[in-house]
């Protein structure tokens, strides 16, 4: 018998999508290779506290939560060390020069896309959840022990 390794095992992606229903089948095709999905989280601020207790390999952002065009997210992010890629129904012709090498895929985006979106933003990373859980003091994230 053949073993399938799924294509995003391991990988822990953050959305952040202010409509909950539009990643529905992202969160799907994600889950469906191996990934782990944080949310879809609708609020900004919501999203950079996640991350924060959860460290994500990646995250797939809107560029719009409600209130039109911010980039705030996306610069937190990236400031933690997070790739990221928008998901987004607004034209690249928004991005903000500083946030041009960011991956832009176009709403109404394909499973497919999706996943090789995630594979490039995570290339290297599998695995390195059971780093970060088991404490192993080499992940860059890995939990830093307590010290009274």
């Amino acid at each position: 018998m053949t073993e399938t390794r799924l294509r995003l095992e391991g990988l822990s992606v953050l959305i952040l999508e202010d409509d909950f229903y539009l990643p529905f089948d992202s969160k799907q095709a994600l889950e469906g290779q191996g990934a782990t999905v944080m949310g879809p989280c609708g609020d900004a601020v919501d999203a950079i506290l996640l991350a924060d207790t959860q460290a994500p390999d990646c995250a797939l952002v809107d560029i719009n939560l409600g209130g039109g065009a911010s980039f705030t997210p996306a610069r937190a992010l990236l400031g933690r060390k997070i790739p990221i890629a928008f998901l987004t129904g607004y034209d690249a012709s928004v991005v903000p020069e500083d946030l041009q090498a960011v991956p832009c895929l176009m709403k109404p985006v394909e499973s497919e896309q999706v996943i090789a979106a995630v594979e490039r933003l995570c290339r290297g990373k599998q695995g390195r959840n059971s780093a970060r859980t088991s404490g192993d003091p080499r992940h860059p994230r890995a939990a830093k022990p307590h010290r009274p």
